[in-house]
């Protein structure tokens, strides 16, 4: 990730953006060390909503509709 210093961004500022937008890496602004900005570039497919973020991302392994244990242990499944 590159770093600029504050005293050159105001001069540099529209080739730091061309920069981002070119290479989709952030830039870091610091002054006296310590940093200050990240510019990142935008992406436009931000979600909407929470949910269905996860979608796609697990796997079912195994039977997961029959109980782990026998019957026998279950006095709910004897009735």
């Amino acid at each position: 990730m590159e770093e600029i210093q504050l005293a050159h961004v105001q001069k540099d500022i529209l080739s730091i953006i061309n920069t981002v937008i070119h290479s989709h890496k952030p830039v870091l602004i610091s002054d006296k060390g310590k940093l200050l900005v990240k510019i990142v570039p935008f992406s436009g497919s931000e979600p909407t909503s929470w949910l269905g973020s996860m979608r796609g991302t697990g796997k079912i392994t195994g039977d997961i509709i029959s109980p782990v244990e026998d019957s026998d242990v279950w006095e709910v499944l004897s009735l």
